[in-house]
């Protein structure tokens, strides 16, 4: 009975939030899941859904991506919807507004979303304080940029100065070098870039792992936007870094599949289903390239559970979604969990 009453609300509240201004209706979502979490009942998820990764325990595979709680600000409100980990950020060492609004556009019949957001948060400080006071039980990743007006010469230093401040709190640490909302961030996928990032970042933990007597694991989150030599050259620069895992992908700039009359004052990702299969071939090509020890968290066009399976079938070790729970809420987080569980068998 519980279960079928907050399922009726958030169908509800979907339909409601749709109709409004897509930046909007994601704030006034996120308030009304944290005012309605204790109608939320308790889910029991077969333990043979567990999955061990990163040296990590996860529940199960379906986990909500970055930029969804950029701040923190509604960790145990979204851990009750049943996710098995969630991505906050991504967060700069510095607050900034992102970029100048509108930033974020709704493509209903494609179920699509472009954004060009820009990385708005509240900063690192305000996130580790979050983190610090949430209950949430889940694994709980924290996702690194740098500041828009920080040099990409210079970038390295804003994500060593985001690790020491969420290492203490954070399961693992994903590096966006990868959004195309912040200018020329993508060239630090090339190989220079990498080794200067990745370097720093690695060096560091080193002594974060003795100071802090824990060791996080360090992922790359990667666009989907790359040629099959480009990804082969970025998985030979991951082993080499011996980073731990690789988050495949952020959102694309190749606006084609929404038609020639998209106009071209609303550039940015996109994110959604039209996403899905450049997200499998990166996938896919990564898992090949890498072997099958290399943790992969798959991400990207995950709008219904067959979309879930084949990202997973793809060579994804986990699932996040994002576009899709914007879409349909936490009865997209039930139909995953119900074809897994399907899937797995008796």
């Amino acid at each position: 009975m519980r279960r079928r009453a907050s399922s009726a609300i958030a169908r509800a509240a979907l339909t409601i939030l749709s109709r409004l201004n897509p930046e909007l209706a994601h704030d006034l979502g996120l308030a009304g899941m944290r005012l309605l979490r204790p109608l939320w009942p308790a889910r029991e998820v077969s333990t043979a859904l567990a999955v061990r990764c990163l040296g990590l325990q996860f529940a199960h595979p379906v986990g909500l991506a970055a930029g969804f709680d950029k701040n923190g600000d509604y960790l145990d409100a979204l851990g009750a919807l049943g996710f098995s980990h969630i991505e906050l950020g991504t967060v700069t060492p510095r607050p900034q507004p992102g970029n100048p609004k509108p930033r974020m556009f709704r493509i209903p019949d494609k179920r699509a979303l472009v954004n060009r957001m820009g990385f708005n948060n509240k900063g690192v400080d305000h996130l580790v304080n979050r983190l610090a006071r949430s209950r949430y039980p889940g694994i709980r990743g924290v996702s690194i940029g740098k500041n828009f007006d920080t040099p990409i010469e210079n970038a390295h230093e804003d994500y060593l100065a985001c690790l020491r401040k969420v290492y203490p709190v954070a399961d693992y640490v994903a590096v966006n070098i990868s959004s195309p909302n912040t200018a020329r961030l993508r060239e630090l996928q090339s190989q220079d870039g990498l080794q200067r990032i990745l370097g720093s970042l690695l060096e560091e933990r080193v002594h974060l792992k003795v100071r802090y007597r824990k060791h996080v694991p360090l992922l790359v989150k990667v666009a989907p936007d790359l040629e099959p030599e480009q990804i082969s050259a970025l998985a030979s620069n991951l082993r080499s870094l011996r980073v731990d895992g690789v988050i495949a992908t952020n959102t694309s700039t190749d606006l084609s599949s929404l038609g020639e009359a998209w106009p071209s004052d609303r550039r940015g990702g996109l994110s959604g289903a039209p996403l899905h299969r450049a997200s499998l071939s990166v996938i896919a090509h990564l898992r090949a390239e890498l072997g099958a020890s290399f943790p992969i968290i798959g991400v990207g066009g995950i709008v219904s559970a067959e979309d879930a399976l084949s990202t997973l079938r793809a060579g994804a070790n986990l699932i996040q979604i994002y576009t899709g729970f914007a879409f349909g809420g936490h009865l997209l987080v039930e139909e995953i969990l119900h074809a897994l569980t399907r899937d797995a068998g008796p």
